[in-house]
């Protein structure tokens, strides 16, 4: 395994999670408050499971999104 070739493409996959969710959820709470689903002061539970496949379980990260 070269790590140099390994860390790169880890931190490349990382800001596309990163980049790509934000706007994902970004644009679900402004839905949300558009069609009233939301009123715009909740604390919204997120959970995000990633796998590899072939490697390993599931690693799995939750926590609060606060909109107020």
């Amino acid at each position: 395994m070269n790590d140099d070739t390994f860390n790169m493409s880890l931190r490349k996959f990382l800001k596309q999670v990163g980049v790509t969710s934000q706007r994902a959820i970004e644009q679900a709470v402004q839905e949300g408050v558009a069609t009233g689903q939301l009123k715009g002061n909740e604390v919204l539970k997120a959970r995000v499971v990633l796998t590899l496949e072939g490697a390993g379980a599931p690693h799995v990260v939750e926590g609060d999104i606060t909109l107020e």
